[in-house]
């Protein structure tokens, strides 16, 4: 029998196998601990980002709905402003409209006492409807400077409103618009 071919007996064999345990030293265990911690770090990062991209999202939505309604308010304004009516001499009329602004006192929409609001057409039957009231400027050039051509035009001068319009509803966004109304 050959050397080669002998079998060497169990203690003198090279062992090939995983090492004793008594010579690991957990250094694996420490570095998936570390690749677990960072990778939870980074997934808590990205849902706090979401979360925020959420909140914006739905900000921006509640944003343009409030716009949307005061901008009905708005339209209502100017649809009762196409049929001509009276405009009160001081104060306001139950349909919103509203004397020539006194500029020594506190502007209307900035009175929190002010009582003139007048309910528009909502666009969204969930929220409160959106509130309007109109005051006379008096007149104004409809192009610049047609008030300083002689002859005048008569075209020139037109009479001027002030719409002011709101859109308010508890836990929603604010809006307030203000326009210009040039009538006939």
């Amino acid at each position: 029998m050959s050397l080669s071919s002998a079998r060497l007996p169990l203690s003198n064999r090279r062992r090939t196998g995983p090492s004793a345990p008594r010579a690991q030293h957990g250094a694996t265990l420490v570095v998936v601990l570390v690749l677990l911690l960072v990778m939870t770090l980074l997934g808590l990062a990205s849902l706090r980002n979401t979360v925020l991209e959420e909140r914006m999202t739905a900000n921006l939505l509640d944003r343009s709905i409030g716009f949307q309604s005061a901008e009905s308010a708005l339209r209502d304004a100017e649809i009762l402003l196409a049929t001509g009516p009276a405009f009160p001499l001081a104060g306001c009329n139950p349909q919103g409209l509203c004397a020539r602004p006194d500029p020594a006192v506190t502007e209307r929409w900035l009175d929190p006492g002010f009582a003139g609001w007048v309910n528009g057409t909502s666009v969204d039957a969930t929220l409160a409807p959106p509130q309007y009231f109109v005051e006379a400027l008096g007149e104004g050039p409809n192009w610049a400077f047609c008030d300083k051509e002689l002859p005048s035009n008569p075209n020139c001068l037109k009479p001027r409103f002030r719409i002011t319009a709101r859109s308010t509803d508890n836990g929603r966004a604010s809006v307030l618009l203000q326009t210009t109304f040039a009538g006939n």
